[in-house]
């Protein structure tokens, strides 16, 4: 078998911290995230990940208009005023927050991490931010839903003779680098960059044991100006993670086009895994929507109703009416 350990994001263009500690206080306001995915609908013990972020700047004192503004005087804050007139932010901190819980069969994942990043200007126009999260993972296994009938399977794996809920607790470390400018970002972070064991049982005949193993992504953005309403944003991201496919490899790419700061569409693809598309709203300048459904060509198919994922956002503390992220997009 084949497979990651952290959960997939379809939406993660709309909340690449969930990805990259880097990005922790990257706006000028508080940034909150909320989400729920329901994979592969139908399947019996299929995943379900949620999520919380927050993080917001600390010592920023650069509140200005931006791409992402609204109600700007005579101008659309999407448009070509935006390219002419954009500066690198100052020098600060941030910090945040994420909580993820992800559950599959009889395993329960939960995972919570502080987070600490560092802005600062390497030119006029572009920023690079580095930053780590630390914290903690609980990672169980319920017992009672590996019976498949006859009573106990007596997996060594497990333990045999324990029933119930087996709970292990692990440090979490994660880092990361964002590069980012007016029109491009560039990301590269770790999850999980200590291998740990994880076993459920002390059993000498279990030769091959449980660990927990880096997660590699790599993210990239461009935004192209299509016109003075339209934006549209092409990103990549490529995760390595040993053991997840044949060469380890998993590839994806994403398109966004986002009318002013009013909605958006978009599209993605999953190498060797399906397609997805996705729509989002922002309502005022203090709450965003976004919903994705995926679909897999995999064998998959054949047993499940396909994905649903929906991120909630709010932005605390909005200085400037700044509705979106200005540098995530």
């Amino acid at each position: 078998m084949k497979a990651q350990q952290r959960p997939h994001y379809t939406q993660y263009i709309l909340n690449n911290y969930i990805l990259n500690p880097a990005i922790s206080g990257i706006e000028n306001y508080t940034d909150v995230k909320l989400s729920a995915r329901d994979q592969w609908m139908g399947l019996n013990g299929a995943p379900r990940t949620a999520y919380l972020t927050i993080h917001g700047p600390l010592g920023k004192k650069d509140y200005r208009t931006s791409a992402t503004s609204y109600d700007i005087p005579g101008q659309n804050p999407r448009g070509r005023y935006y390219w002419e007139n954009y500066t690198a932010a100052a020098p600060h901190h941030g910090i945040g927050l994420t909580v993820v819980n992800d559950k599959t069969g009889s395993y329960n994942r939960f995972t919570a991490d502080a987070t600490y990043a560092y802005h600062l200007g390497l030119n006029a126009t572009t920023n690079l931010a580095a930053g780590f999260s630390a914290g903690v993972t609980i990672v169980g296994i319920d017992k009672s839903k590996n019976d498949f009938g006859g009573g106990d399977p007596s997996d060594p794996a497990t333990g045999a003779a324990i029933s119930g809920e087996l709970n292990r607790l692990r440090p979490d470390l994660g880092v990361g680098l964002w590069l980012y400018s007016r029109d491009y970002f560039i990301g590269l972070s770790a999850q999980q960059v200590i291998p740990q064991k994880l076993s459920f049982a002390d059993d000498a005949a279990i030769i091959t044991k449980g660990r927990l193993i880096p997660h590699v992504f790599f993210t990239a953005g461009y935004r192209f100006l299509l016109s003075d309403d339209i934006n549209a944003i092409p990103s990549l991201m490529v995760k390595y993670i040993n053991g997840s496919s044949d060469n380890g490899f998993q590839p994806e790419a994403n398109l966004k086009l986002q009318y002013r700061d009013l909605m958006w569409i978009g599209g993605s693809y999953r190498y060797q895994n399906g397609y997805a598309a996705m729509a989002g709203l922002n309502i005022g300048n203090t709450f965003n929507v976004g919903y994705a459904y995926d679909f897999t060509t995999t064998n998959l198919n054949t047993v499940s109703r396909g994905t649903h994922e929906i991120v909630v956002g709010f932005l605390l503390g909005n200085k400037y009416s700044e509705a979106c992220p200005r540098c995530n997009w």
